[in-house]
């Protein structure tokens, strides 16, 4: 299954934004594959931190091998130290352990997050051990399909931006402007910038400034 977005919501962006328009054109209908089962999304995006995408798919075969299906009984009934052996760390073995044992016990309801606005939706997950707000808005974005997912702190989105746009930065008040632009529909717009500062448009660039490192040895090489 692909995150659900069509002419409706094309035609809005294009709109409100001649670059985005642009981009739209060129690119294409994008199809990005969503995880539907909210418990399994949580867990999956817990394990998939700060790994590389090989090895986040390596593990996550292992533990969907290991378990048959990932679900808060399954997960409730395997002991830690199993659950780390299948290649997480003991902190993200932890973390998602706990949050099995919290839906067992009724500690925590996944049906109301559903029915949650998007900020009582954040607050509530990035509440869990292990989950940031970053990780609640992709989960919002991949999971629940929320149409008007913006994040701040995605790098991607961010970068996908400078590129689109041309500015050298983009602080949280240019963000915000963005933001209302693209609303209600922030969440189509960031796939788009995801593919673009993944190279869609091979003759687009970033315009964010060298690094002064980076600067500092070119001076050195033209001194040369």
């Amino acid at each position: 299954m692909y995150f659900s977005y069509g002419d409706k919501e094309l035609a809005y962006l294009k709109s409100k934004d001649k670059r985005l328009a642009a981009v739209i054109d060129k690119i294409g209908h994008i199809d990005r594959a969503v995880d539907t089962d909210l418990f399994s999304a949580v867990v999956h995006h817990i394990v998939a931190q700060q790994i590389s995408t090989k090895a986040q798919q390596t593990i996550w075969q292992r533990l969907q091998d290991a378990l048959g299906e990932i679900a808060p009984e399954t997960i409730g009934n395997t002991e830690i130290g199993k659950l780390q052996s299948l290649g997480m760390s003991f902190r993200k073995a932890e973390y998602i352990k706990d949050f099995a044992d919290k839906i067992i016990h009724g500690e925590w309801n996944l049906t109301k997050i559903e029915h949650m606005s998007d900020d009582e939706a954040i607050a509530a997950l990035s509440s869990l051990k292990g989950v940031g707000v970053w990780t609640a808005e992709m989960i919002l974005l991949f999971c629940l399909q929320r149409p008007n997912i913006f994040s701040y702190g995605d790098l991607a989105i961010l970068r996908g931006m400078r590129m689109v746009y041309h500015h050298r930065s983009i602080d949280k008040a240019l963000f915000e402007k963005y933001r209302r632009r693209l609303s209600p529909y922030c969440s189509v717009a960031s796939l788009y910038f995801w593919a673009v500062a993944g190279g869609a448009i091979p003759e687009m660039k970033d315009y964010a400034p060298a690094k002064k490192q980076e600067a500092k040895s070119k001076k050195l090489k033209a001194r040369s």
